[in-house]
Protein backbone atom coordinates (compact mmCIF):
# COMPACT_ATOMS: atom_id res chain seq x y z
CA UNK A 1 0.00 0.00 0.00
CA UNK A 2 1.38 3.47 -1.04
CA UNK A 3 0.64 6.97 1.16
CA UNK A 4 1.40 10.27 0.22
CA UNK A 5 3.58 12.07 2.75
CA UNK A 6 0.82 14.41 3.37
CA UNK A 7 -1.23 11.14 3.96
CA UNK A 8 1.88 10.22 6.38
CA UNK A 9 1.88 13.09 8.09
CA UNK A 10 -1.36 13.02 9.35
CA UNK A 11 -1.07 9.66 10.14
CA UNK A 12 1.92 10.02 12.82
CA UNK A 13 0.60 13.90 13.80
CA UNK A 14 -2.99 11.90 14.80
CA UNK A 15 -0.96 8.80 16.50
CA UNK A 16 0.79 11.61 18.57
CA UNK A 17 -2.09 13.59 19.48
CA UNK A 18 -1.79 16.68 17.70
CA UNK A 19 -4.60 16.40 15.21
CA UNK A 20 -7.43 17.52 16.63
CA UNK A 21 -11.02 18.25 14.53
CA UNK A 22 -11.80 21.69 14.00
CA UNK A 23 -14.22 23.40 16.62
CA UNK A 24 -15.45 25.51 13.54
CA UNK A 25 -17.75 22.74 12.02
CA UNK A 26 -21.77 22.41 13.27
CA UNK A 27 -24.16 20.17 11.74
CA UNK A 28 -27.39 22.27 11.12
CA UNK A 29 -30.52 20.61 11.53
CA UNK A 30 -33.41 21.99 9.32
CA UNK A 31 -36.77 21.02 11.37
CA UNK A 32 -40.30 22.30 11.02
CA UNK A 33 -43.28 22.01 13.12
CA UNK A 34 -45.27 18.62 12.90
CA UNK A 35 -42.09 16.96 11.43
CA UNK A 36 -42.64 13.26 11.40
CA UNK A 37 -39.16 12.38 10.59
CA UNK A 38 -37.68 14.65 12.88
CA UNK A 39 -39.43 13.08 15.49
CA UNK A 40 -38.00 10.08 14.56
CA UNK A 41 -34.43 11.86 14.39
CA UNK A 42 -35.29 13.88 17.71
CA UNK A 43 -36.22 9.87 19.56
CA UNK A 44 -33.55 7.84 17.62
CA UNK A 45 -30.11 9.85 17.44
CA UNK A 46 -30.68 13.06 19.38
CA UNK A 47 -30.33 12.23 23.04
CA UNK A 48 -26.72 10.50 22.24
CA UNK A 49 -25.74 12.73 19.09
CA UNK A 50 -23.68 15.13 21.58
CA UNK A 51 -21.92 12.24 23.48
CA UNK A 52 -20.60 10.59 20.45
CA UNK A 53 -17.79 11.74 18.48
CA UNK A 54 -19.60 12.81 15.89
CA UNK A 55 -21.63 15.11 18.17
CA UNK A 56 -18.34 16.45 19.46
CA UNK A 57 -16.75 16.93 16.07
CA UNK A 58 -20.05 18.65 14.81
CA UNK A 59 -22.45 19.69 17.59
CA UNK A 60 -26.16 19.96 16.46
CA UNK A 61 -27.74 23.54 15.86
CA UNK A 62 -31.36 23.34 14.67
CA UNK A 63 -32.70 25.70 12.77
CA UNK A 64 -37.02 25.54 12.17
CA UNK A 65 -37.52 26.92 8.63
CA UNK A 66 -40.92 28.27 9.22
CA UNK A 67 -38.75 31.20 11.04
CA UNK A 68 -36.57 34.08 9.74
CA UNK A 69 -33.43 32.62 8.17
CA UNK A 70 -30.72 32.96 10.30
CA UNK A 71 -27.90 35.63 9.21
CA UNK A 72 -24.82 33.56 9.83
CA UNK A 73 -26.33 30.90 7.43
CA UNK A 74 -27.31 33.73 4.75
CA UNK A 75 -24.64 31.98 2.16
CA UNK A 76 -26.38 28.25 2.88
CA UNK A 77 -28.96 27.32 0.44
CA UNK A 78 -32.35 26.75 2.74
CA UNK A 79 -34.51 24.18 2.08
CA UNK A 80 -37.88 23.27 2.24
CA UNK A 81 -37.93 19.46 2.98
CA UNK A 82 -37.39 18.64 6.32
CA UNK A 83 -35.36 17.24 8.19
CA UNK A 84 -32.55 18.29 5.86
CA UNK A 85 -28.94 17.92 7.69
CA UNK A 86 -26.14 20.21 6.66
CA UNK A 87 -22.63 20.04 7.69
CA UNK A 88 -20.97 23.58 7.44
CA UNK A 89 -17.52 24.25 8.48
CA UNK A 90 -16.41 27.70 8.99
CA UNK A 91 -19.28 29.46 7.49
CA UNK A 92 -19.38 26.89 3.91
CA UNK A 93 -21.29 24.10 3.82
CA UNK A 94 -19.41 20.96 3.42
CA UNK A 95 -22.39 18.41 2.89
CA UNK A 96 -26.16 17.81 3.38
CA UNK A 97 -28.44 14.65 4.36
CA UNK A 98 -31.97 15.17 2.86
CA UNK A 99 -34.24 13.56 4.78
CA UNK A 100 -33.75 11.02 7.83
CA UNK A 101 -33.57 7.65 6.60
CA UNK A 102 -33.42 5.42 9.95
CA UNK A 103 -30.36 5.42 12.69
CA UNK A 104 -27.94 3.18 10.63
CA UNK A 105 -28.15 5.12 7.28
CA UNK A 106 -28.02 8.51 9.09
CA UNK A 107 -24.75 7.34 11.23
CA UNK A 108 -23.23 5.72 7.63
CA UNK A 109 -24.30 9.18 5.14
CA UNK A 110 -22.55 11.66 8.62
CA UNK A 111 -19.77 9.80 8.24
CA UNK A 112 -19.16 10.11 4.59
CA UNK A 113 -19.78 13.68 5.31
CA UNK A 114 -18.07 14.43 8.20
CA UNK A 115 -14.86 12.78 6.37
CA UNK A 116 -14.69 15.68 4.37
CA UNK A 117 -13.62 18.14 7.05
CA UNK A 118 -10.45 19.45 6.83
CA UNK A 119 -7.96 18.54 9.96
CA UNK A 120 -6.49 20.47 11.90
CA UNK A 121 -2.94 20.86 13.58
CA UNK A 122 -2.35 22.29 17.43
CA UNK A 123 0.83 22.55 18.63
Amino acid sequence: MRFSIHALTVLLALMLGTVVPTAAAELVMLERPGCVWCAHFNAEIAPAYPKTEEGKRAPLRRVDITQQWPADLEGIPSEKFTPTFILIEQGKEVGRIRGYPGSEFFWYLLGDILAKLEPTTSG
